[in-house]
C-alpha cells in the first residue's frame, strides 16, 4: 500500500477525486462505493479542511473482473454557512496544493526535477440536481478545470426529483456545465454501477 507524504499520495495507483457542496451527498455516496465488493479498504485521513484518501483494492466490481487498486479522494466541502465564497475560496487552497502534488515533477535519479506527470484519474464535482447551477458549483467547476481538468458531474438525489423535473434539470446541468451528467441516488442505488464503470475504464486504461 502507498502511504501520503505531507498528505499526498506518491506511488502510481489512479487516484479518483470527489468534490461538492457541504451536504450534496459526498459521504453518503462514497460509502455506498466503498460497500462494493471492496476486498481491502483502509483510511488516511486528514484535518476537517483536508483531503481524506482512502486506498481500496477492488475485486470484480462493475466495470469488468479481476482485481485492481486505486485511491478515492475525499476533498474537502464547500458552501458553508459562513459564506459561499469565502469557503470556496478556502478549499480552493487545499485543491490546488493537492492537484499541484499529483500531476507535479517526480524526482530524477539525481534528486531533480524529473519530467511533469498527468493527473492519472478522474475528479468527480457533486452537485445537488435539485439545484442545478448553484454559482458556488459553477466556480468549483471552473478551478477545477484551472487546476487539473474538467471534472465529470455527478448529479446527487436524482430520486428527490419527478420524471420531468429529471429531465429538465439534467438538461440545464449539461448546458451549464457542457458535458453530460451521471445521475445517482444513494437510496435507490441507482448510478452507482454505473459510476464504478467510470472509474474501472479509467483506472485500467493506465
Amino acid at each position: 500500500m502507498g502511504g501520503p507524504r505531507d498528505g499526498v499520495l506518491r506511488d502510481d495507483l489512479p487516484q479518483f477525486a470527489f468534490a461538492g457542496r457541504s451536504n450534496v451527498g459526498k459521504s453518503s455516496l462514497l460509502n455506498a462505493l466503498m460497500r462494493q465488493k471492496l476486498a481491502r479498504t483502509s483510511a488516511a485521513a486528514g484535518k476537517t479542511r483536508q483531503a481524506n484518501i482512502y486506498r481500496v483494492s477492488v475485486e470484480d466490481a462493475p466495470g469488468g473482473p479481476g482485481r485492481w487498486s486505486t485511491y478515492l479522494v475525499d476533498l474537502p466541502g464547500y458552501g458553508y454557512a459562513r459564506g459561499g465564497d469565502e469557503s470556496v475560496k478556502e478549499l480552493k487552497g487545499v485543491v490546488d496544493a493537492y492537484f499541484a502534488a499529483s500531476v507535479g515533477r517526480r524526482p530524477d535519479v539525481h534528486g531533480g526535477a524529473g519530467p511533469a506527470r498527468p493527473l492519472r484519474g478522474l475528479i468527480f464535482l457533486l452537485v445537488d440536481s435539485r439545484h442545478p447551477g448553484l454559482p458556488a458549483d459553477v466556480q468549483a467547476h471552473h478551478w477545477i478545470s484551472e487546476s487539473a481538468a474538467p471534472p465529470v458531474i455527478v448529479a446527487t438525489k436524482i430520486d428527490k426529483l419527478s420524471r420531468s423535473e429529471r429531465a429538465s434539470h439534467l438538461r440545464e446541468l449539461e448546458r451549464i456545465f457542457h458535458g453530460k451528467a451521471l445521475p445517482v441516488s444513494v437510496q435507490s442505488g441507482e448510478g452507482i454501477d454505473e459510476l464504478w464503470r467510470t472509474i474501472a475504464t479509467t483506472a485500467r486504461s493506465g
